[in-house]
Order: C-alpha cells, then structure tokens, then sequence
C-alpha cells in the first residue's frame, strides 16, 4: 500500500453495467487533481472502453478498491485481493445484494471522505470470515489451495447419480454423506447457495462454519453450524468424480480418494460500511419482509 499523501484506487467493475463508465469519470474528477492515482484490471477497463485505465498491477498495491456491481463483481474483487487488507467500498451498481450497501450518487462522497479522514469519514470497516480450502490428491503432492469469502462446494458432475463423501470434523470421523453435493458456507455466505438449499441464515457477526448437504438421500438431511476453530476433511469415496466449486468457480475436478480440508483462513475481507443498514435490514428489504 502506498505510504505517501498520493492514495491508490483500484476500481474493479461489472462489465455489462452502463453506469459504470459515467461512475469512473465521476471519481477521476475527484481523484486526480488531488494527486490520487486511480487503475483498473485490464478486461474491467476493456469492457468500458476506458483501455487507458487498464493495469497490470497487484490489486493489494491499492489503498482503496472501489467495488461497482453487485455481489458477484465482489467476489471477483475479494480473490483478485488475495488475502491483501485492502478496504473494500461496494457501490450498489444493479440488483439488490448482500454486500453492496453504497449508492451511486454517494461514491464519491463516501470515497472522498475515508481517502482524506478515515477517523472523522463516519465510516467503519467490517471484517468478514473467509474459509481456506485445500485439495489433497489420493496420490499424494503438494496441497491446491483457495480462499472463499462466501462457500465451497463439493457437487456431482452427473446428472441422476449422487456422490458419496466421508465427512471428519478435528480429524475424527462424523458421517458419510449421500447427496448431490456439499456445501461448506461461511456466515457471509449463509445467504447464497446454502440459503437455496435451506440451510440457516447467519448474521456475518458470527464466526462460524455450515455444512449443508444439498439433496440428500440418507436420514440426516439437517445442516450442521461449527465453531470455526474447527476443521472439516471431506473424503470423495466410492466410483464418481466431482467438481470443488469455490465462490461460483469451479476450480479443480475430484476424483475417488481425494479430499478437501476446509477452515477459517487467516486472512479476511474487509469491508468499508457507513454503518447502516445492518445486515437484518438488508434480510428485511431482500425479502420485503413487513410489506403488508
């Protein structure tokens, strides 16, 4: 991160959001003839025809990432951080999310004011629990490893067949599971897929790991919420290969006798938040609970 009065932005974008660009223009405004030096990743910039802001640079360089999009452009920036502590302002640039609480016509209000007092911006950073996820390969080798702010999930490739996976928490043995998949979710993650596949809803404050089978044929079909000093193994058994799904993105195909480790990663991602609203109220608004 930079160290001088010159600040760094990177702004990381949907790329089929139009109001993106006039958004850009907006902050460069503001930022340049302060001194301040703002950059894209080269497809955002691509995208919005703005290839003079595209970079190849670390994005833990930045002081500040602005995020413009909804929850899936956020997650896309949290892995771009790679665990850098890096505050993150989410514009709500799109459908209604669980992450993206700024409005458009406040970006740059908000922006300006952490870049110039952090202390006095009204502003808070909330820090958000990621999982580390590792595959080990039956045959041995060095670990793969991924970070996932919202869940992993061990799915099916097949259609019709499920898959069979041997779930150990601590190292001790807990249950084989029958299902189309597994999800492991953070409480971040307690309102996507593991939402869908009913499984509870966390309040981020939480610091906590859920297991949720996803269609499961056995007599446990409930989810389970840990501590998240604890740490789970689940073991491919039985003749079918599966996919490892981290945040959306299939990153590694599973074959019988490999398995995947999951607990709290050291890292988290940090969020820039003006205080409200609070995640219930976010529930609350998501689901227009209390309309009547």
């Amino acid at each position: 991160m930079a160290t001088s009065a010159s600040r760094q932005v990177l702004v990381v974008a949907h790329h089929d959001r139009p109001a993106v660009r006039d958004l850009v223009a907006r902050m460069r405004a503001w930022l340049e003839p302060r001194g301040h030096r703002m950059w894209m990743p080269v497809e955002d910039a691509a995208a919005h025809g703005l290839t003079a802001l595209g970079a190849e640079r670390p994005a833990g360089e930045a002081d500040l990432l602005v995020c413009l999009g909804g929850d899936g452009t956020i997650l896309r920036a949290v892995h771009l951080l790679d665990g850098a502590a890096v505050p993150i302002l989410s514009v709500h640039v799109g459908t209604l999310g669980y992450l993206a609480e700024v409005e458009p016509d406040e970006a740059v209000a908000v922006m300006g004011a952490w870049l110039e007092s952090p202390g006095t911006s009204g502003c808070r950073l909330d820090e958000r629990m990621m999982l580390r996820v590792a595959v080990r390969r039956r045959e041995g080798g060095a670990p793969l490893e991924w970070r996932a702010l919202n869940e992993a999930v061990l799915e099916r490739q097949q259609s019709g067949h499920t898959i069979w996976v041997d779930v150990a928490i601590d190292g001790a043995q807990f249950a084989r599971y029958s299902a189309d998949g597994l999800i492991v979710a953070t409480p971040t993650g307690s309102t996507a897929y593991n939402m869908s596949a009913r499984g509870p809803v966390l309040s981020p404050r939480q610091r906590a790991i859920v297991l949720t089978p996803v269609s499961p044929h056995m007599l446990f079909d409930r989810s389970l919420v840990l501590d998240d000093a604890e740490a789970l193994a689940l073991s491919l058994v039985g003749t079918r290969e599966a996919d490892l799904v981290i945040d959306g993105r299939r990153v590694a195909t599973l074959e019988p006798g490999d398995s995947v480790a999951c607990d709290r990663a050291p890292a988290t991602a940090c969020f820039l938040r003006r205080g409200t609203p609070e995640f219930h109220q976010i529930v609350r608004m998501k689901f227009g609970l209390g309309d009547e």
